[in-house]
């Protein structure tokens, strides 16, 4: 490379001269992802940038050239020929153009973390053994992070996808189309799915180029909420408002549960917040058993009183001969 053409390939990846190696694969990363092609479709200049900062990360994660570098500066690669014997030339055996001049052809690629991961295997010394690891932050779409070694370790191209159920379909179970690529593909959710729960669709995930085997996708269940029932963990609970005069006497109330209404007794002198367990009425389990459902009362006094039920409120605060608040009368800090 000419003196004019010279290049601080240090400020081309935003790092000091200084920088560890790790702080440079982390800045190419970094710089890699915003002006990939993919993510700027059309983007000349975009593509420009990205060919400079693989370029520049060429030079700076080889500990030999990023010598050669650091000690001739702009005249690094004539050092580096007349050590060598050659001329400089990219990993990838050629020269970074489109594919229409014959340089490095993006479409080769499924993804952009498949190409870094190749690129970065290229930019490591063969036979050396290191490994890197790069996956799309927190899993997402791509699933999770998968890795590249140099000595050929395997990597993972299982994806996540996120599918969205109703209460209903995920207690009972349901069939559902969904459009992969180019193919429909008929999934069966099996009764019981909860949040976060995940349905593997085996061998439907993009080819893996090492195994020569589909991936899978798992599907991450997105569970809609209902009007009166949740699921708390394991356990479906629902609120049932009583009245007054039902806490304090008890009685049978009929009560709502995913198979239609059910009499329960409610015990006298019940408090509001308090939980009922009907056995066998919750979520389904894998095994295919139930689980219980959990009732909570809540006490909901009338919005509004006819004339004689006040006139009975009235006779039940007057013959009251302890007040609930009585114990706290001396409380203080």
């Amino acid at each position: 490379m000419a003196a004019t053409g010279f290049k601080d390939y240090y400020a081309v990846l935003g790092v000091s001269r200084t920088a560890s190696a790790d702080e440079i694969k982390q800045s190419f990363r970094k710089l890699a992802r915003k002006y990939h092609p993919d993510v700027n479709p059309g983007d000349k200049a975009a593509e420009a940038k990205f060919k400079e900062v693989s370029e520049a990360y060429e030079v700076l994660s080889d500990a030999d050239k990023r010598k050669k570098y650091d000690q001739y500066g702009q005249y690094w690669q004539q050092a580096s020929r007349a050590g060598a014997g050659g001329a400089y030339g990219s990993p990838f055996g050629g020269a970074y153009g489109s594919p229409s001049d014959g340089g490095f052809d993006f479409s080769n690629y499924g993804s952009f973390d498949e190409f870094i991961n190749e690129l970065l295997g290229r930019f490591s010394t063969t036979g050396g053994g290191r490994s890197y690891s790069y996956g799309t932050p927190g899993g997402g779409a791509a699933g999770p992070g998968f890795g590249y070694d140099a000595a050929g370790a395997s990597q993972s191209f299982d994806q996540e996808a996120s599918i969205r159920l109703t209460f209903s379909e995920a207690f009972h179970g349901a069939q559902k189309r969904l459009r992969i690529g180019n193919d429909s593909v008929e999934v069966r959710i099996p009764p019981g799915a909860k949040q976060g729960s995940k349905i593997r669709l085996k061998g439907k995930g993009p080819m893996n180029p090492y195994s020569k085997q589909p991936a899978d996708i798992y599907l991450v269940v997105q569970l809609d909420t209902h009007s009166f029932f949740k699921l708390e963990g394991d356990s479906l609970t629902a609120e049932v408002p009583i009245t007054p005069d039902e806490a304090v006497l008890g009685g049978k109330i009929d009560v709502p549960t995913p198979d239609g209404s059910v009499t329960m007794n409610l015990p006298a002198g019940i408090r509001s917040g308090q939980s009922l367990r009907l056995r066998g009425k919750g979520w389904p389990s894998p095994k295919g058993d139930r689980g219980d459902l959990l009732i909570k009362v809540v006490i909901t006094p009338p919005s509004s009183l006819s004339d004689t039920e006040r006139q009975l409120y009235e006779q039940i605060r007057a013959s009251r001969t302890r007040s609930p608040r009585q114990d706290l009368t001396n409380t203080r800090l």
